[in-house]
């Protein structure tokens, strides 16, 4: 069975990580490697990380020399990957249990190298478990297939469903930009001529604020996003004005979920 990577970020999420760990230790594939970069927390989150280090060997948690930010953490954790997949997720966010297990049949009745499917949002205080899930009707749908001209209008692919083939694309780090890091990796693969494919079925659950609302950290994400189409995918003012126009669009869809 192939080896699966699953990198996460972590500052400062005692609250959530818990579940988010367990999610993925629970998989019904278990030929996994959770990969965990703690960013410099200072809520104790080192020391739950540890606590599940010594009950199950795949748990591989690593502290960040200094802080800098989820792009960087995320790096950190995919150099130590030993994986035919790297997979991403975030420590407030969860794995339903088949989630690795469906992917994988996914992926491998295809040719694209990566791979994401559709997802729940749940509310910022759910303190359930990801086997308890129960299906809520807030999904975001995965798009059957995407190109690089369509990643341009919007960013389709959600990161804690993402998954790439490293025996394809090799090694991918992230660009380290403060924020839409996973955006601009997506980017990067497809522009060097790989195309992603959506399973359209909810095998993650993402933590978000109450439907209706547009959060101001959505809001602010214009401005880096409009510094990736500018400065990373060396877009025109008009090409990037109207993939900003997109990136908007899409918040705006979503918040209503």
């Amino acid at each position: 069975m192939p080896l699966v990577s699953v990198v996460m970020p972590v500052y400062n999420s005692a609250a959530t990580l818990g579940a988010a760990v367990r999610s993925v230790l629970t998989q019904t594939h278990s030929d996994l490697e959770l990969l965990v970069t703690d960013d410099q927390s200072s809520d104790g989150s080192m020391d739950l990380l540890r606590e599940f280090a010594e009950q199950d060997e795949r748990v591989l948690p690593e502290s960040a020399p200094e802080r800098g930010g989820a792009g960087r953490a995320r790096n950190l954790a995919i150099k130590r990957a030993r994986g035919d997949y790297i997979a991403f997720l975030d420590s407030d966010d969860m794995w339903l249990p088949e989630k690795t297990e469906k992917q994988l049949a996914f992926a491998a009745e295809g040719t694209a190298p990566l791979t994401f499917a559709s997802y729940f949002k749940m509310d910022a205080d759910y303190d359930g478990e990801s086997t308890d899930w129960v299906s809520n009707g807030r999904v975001v749908r995965a798009r059957e297939h995407v190109d690089y001209r369509a990643m341009l209008v919007r960013d389709h692919i959600g990161a804690l469903t993402a998954m790439y083939d490293r025996n394809v694309l090799g090694t991918r780090l992230m660009p380290e930009m403060r924020k839409r890091q996973d955006y601009a990796l997506w980017l990067s693969i497809m522009r060097d001529g790989a195309d992603a494919r959506g399973l359209d079925e909810p095998l993650a659950v993402y933590r978000a604020h109450q439907a209706g609302s547009l959060s101001s950290n959505k809001l602010s994400l214009v401005q880096y996003n409009w510094a990736l189409y500018r400065e990373h995918e060396h877009l025109s003012v008009p090409r990037s004005t109207r993939a900003l126009a997109g990136a908007v669009w899409q918040s705006l869809r979503n918040s209503r979920i």
